[in-house]
């Protein structure tokens, strides 16, 4: 639930409050008031500040997930792929990206420039098993070097996850990681 607060909007917002609190309260000869104000609600803004500057906003799904798809999801997904749609649906903060330490494992990221974006993500039900599809746009990879990797990348996901890479546009890669059968 935390993860799909902006911690940055929270900090400013209560340090805000509490700071304009200090102001009124310095100007009322409050001295209580004013200490909360000052010592509670600068350093609040601030960090605020900090967090909304280094923020990482949570990637959207691109369709809704069916009540069929979750109940899929209940039984058949993977810890891999319930870290995956945690991690990349939820507010972060200190990373350039969603999955950038994932890109560079499988050598993706040469420079922040080239590296591929996820833009979005779906849930799905592909053949009686649950999937999950992650939307990158790509300029810099062709799918041809993304398909180079797919070994590398079926290992990196674990046991139990097939991957399927495919191009649905031109500099658009999307990357389907669904439950294996056997494993379920």
């Amino acid at each position: 639930m935390l993860g799909k607060i902006s911690l940055g909007t929270l900090g400013i917002t209560v340090g805000g409050i509490l700071t304009l609190m200090g102001f009124v309260a310095y100007a009322n000869d409050n001295a209580t008031l004013n200490l909360v104000g000052f010592f509670y609600g600068i350093p609040l803004l601030l960090g605020g500040l900090a967090l909304k500057a280094n923020e990482l906003k949570p990637i959207p799904f691109t369709q809704a997930t069916t009540p069929q798809v979750l109940e899929l999801r209940k039984q058949q997904a993977t810890v891999t792929q319930n870290k995956i749609r945690k991690d990349t649906t939820r507010f972060c903060y200190g990373q350039e990206g969603h999955f950038d330490r994932a890109l560079a494992y499988l050598g993706f990221s040469q420079n922040e420039e080239e590296t591929p974006v996820i833009t979005g993500l779906r849930e799905t039900d592909i053949n009686g098993a649950y999937g999950i599809i992650l939307e990158f746009d790509s300029p810099s990879f062709p799918i041809d070097v993304w398909q180079e990797k797919h070994e590398k990348m079926s290992k990196y996901f674990g046991p139990g996850v097939d991957v399927k890479i495919t191009q649905p546009v031109e500099n658009k890669v999307e990357l389907a990681l669904i439950t294996i059968p056997q494993s379920i």
